[in-house]
């Protein structure tokens, strides 16, 4: 009799899960629920890649401590950081506008925000090629061990690669939003995406160049 009413609650449980085999698991939307998972495993990509470029700062005696000088480097970053700061407003705006059905309102804080990220990339390429004038490769560099060259392109290139991948997306989303093709649900997804980009820079611009200033 005891097992016949445990069955029955876990029935009646069931029928009121939030959840029944839907398209909304956890009580959000799958496409939220799936940037969620993406955002949570890239977090641990990066973060095993800044504790290795860590490690190997304070491990190795020949890693140079003093390699960006305040122009261009540090100018052209603190740049960055202001413009991609900024593109993380304008994509709130976006998400916003989404939210109350304003299609076009949307679609012009999409193109800033997309325009903010192309700064972005175009900023940082300057400031690689200042780098590699001076003789800083993936496989070497002038100021010490060749590691320093490929840790710093390599955790940089794939930021900076999130970001192009964010600008295709959110041209992607803009166009289909603006056609009436997708939902607000489509822009806040994005929204999330792009702030995860935003973030990881905000760990990436004092770990490799405030801490490395030359004087």
């Amino acid at each position: 009799m005891t097992e016949h009413k445990l069955d029955a609650t876990l029935d009646a449980s069931a029928i009121a899960s939030p959840w029944s085999g839907g398209g909304s698991p956890f009580a959000i939307g799958s496409k939220k629920l799936g940037m969620w998972l993406f955002i949570i495993s890239d977090a641990l990509t990066f973060t095993a890649l800044l504790m290795t470029y860590s490690y190997s700062r304070l491990a190795n005696p020949e890693w140079p401590r003093s390699v960006f000088p305040i122009w261009p480097a540090i100018a052209f970053s603190t740049t960055m950081t202001v413009v991609l700061l900024g593109s993380s407003l304008t994509m709130v705006m976006a998400v916003a506008a989404a939210n109350r059905n304003d299609r076009k309102a949307a679609v012009k804080w999409l193109i800033a925000t997309m325009v903010g990220g192309l700064a972005f990339v175009g900023l940082h390429l300057t400031e690689w090629h200042h780098l590699i004038e001076e003789g800083a490769t993936l496989w070497k560099n002038p100021w010490g061990t060749p590691l320093f060259g490929a840790t710093f392109f390599g955790i940089t290139g794939l930021h900076m690669t999130h970001v192009m991948i964010g600008v295709i997306y959110m041209g992607f989303i803009a166009g289909g939003f603006g056609r009436g093709k997708f939902t607000p649900e489509d822009v806040e997804v994005s929204g999330l995406y792009w702030h995860f980009v935003d973030l990881v820079w905000m760990f990436v611009f004092p770990m490799i160049y405030l801490m490395s200033v030359k004087y």
